[in-house]
């Protein structure tokens, strides 16, 4: 009895695994269904991002604010319900992803690590996008938390060294991606068999301008905490939002952030092709 049991608690999970590793099924929708809502979410921001530079109002803000500034729509409660559940199940996906990846090396964990942390800030996103539904309409500053949190870590022993170690971390992952689109590494993840050339060739493009644009605001993101760190000082640190508004108040201020805010469009493109073309399987 005790044996029927333990393989009744087993059953779903091993059927997780099977469909995260096989890439099919309900796994499937889930993925195509986040990266949908993830490049929907990149798309606003680039929107709001470009109308500024252009002078027609808009706002640099972080995803979160995006929701914000969505609600304010005519039919925005009914795209914030869609990104919910977009977001809702991009974060299962991830999370589904770091149970079917094989764990046998230190890179494979590494990995796992990788899949539950974007899980985790995509379950932020969900509640984020709810909460606004429920009426919340406070708390849209990515920046302003930014400010709380390095100041809560900047009082603990060694908080410089986190806060600093932290905005490392940010950087390497705006070269990453610097890296991963002058590369086309995404392209290793697509079944380009299914592809037409035009979309190949498009999907490419958008990548590589999507990629270096996020490359650009992590890497800033980053150096400005290391600033907090280093003058120890937590309203040096910035989110998305505190980003895009540094880049709108340097010299030629307009044109970076309006080439930014185009990259992030591109990105949001990017995202919407990835969904239609990419490989999901796990491992």
């Amino acid at each position: 009895m005790t044996s029927i049991d333990e393989q009744t608690l087993k059953r779903p999970a091993n059927e997780a695994r099977r469909r995260g590793r096989s890439g099919t099924g309900w796994y499937a929708w889930l993925a195509r269904t986040g990266l949908v809502a993830k490049g929907v979410s990149y798309g606003i921001v680039g929107v709001l991002a470009v109308k500024l530079a252009a002078g027609h109002g808009g706002a640099a803000t972080s995803r979160q604010g995006a929701l914000h500034a969505l609600a304010q729509e005519r039919f925005g409660q009914i795209v914030l319900i869609l990104l919910a559940t977009g977001f809702g199940a991009y974060a299962i996906w991830r999370a589904v992803q770091a149970l079917a990846t094989p764990a046998d090396e230190a890179k494979d964990w590494g990995k796992r690590a990788g899949y539950l942390g974007r899980a985790g800030v995509y379950v932020g996103l969900t509640f984020s996008a709810l909460s606004i539904l429920l009426g919340d309409s406070g708390g849209s500053s990515q920046t302003g938390k930014s400010h709380k949190t390095t100041a809560v870590v900047l009082s603990w022993p060694a908080g410089t060294w986190l806060v600093g170690l932290g905005g490392a971390i940010l950087i390497g992952v705006g070269l990453w991606n610097a890296y991963r689109g002058l590369a086309r590494k995404f392209e290793d993840k697509w079944n380009t068999g299914g592809m037409g050339a035009a979309a190949r060739r498009w999907g490419a493009r958008v990548g590589v301008v999507g990629h270096i644009a996020r490359a650009v605001v992590f890497t800033l993101i980053g150096v400005f905490v290391i600033r907090a760190a280093l003058q120890y000082d937590p309203k040096e640190a910035v989110g998305l939002d505190g980003a895009l508004q540094r880049l709108a108040s340097a010299e030629y201020g307009p044109y970076l952030l309006g080439l930014t805010a185009a990259g992030l469009i591109a990105y949001g493109l990017f995202c919407l092709a990835d969904a239609r073309f990419r490989d999901v399987s796990a491992g």
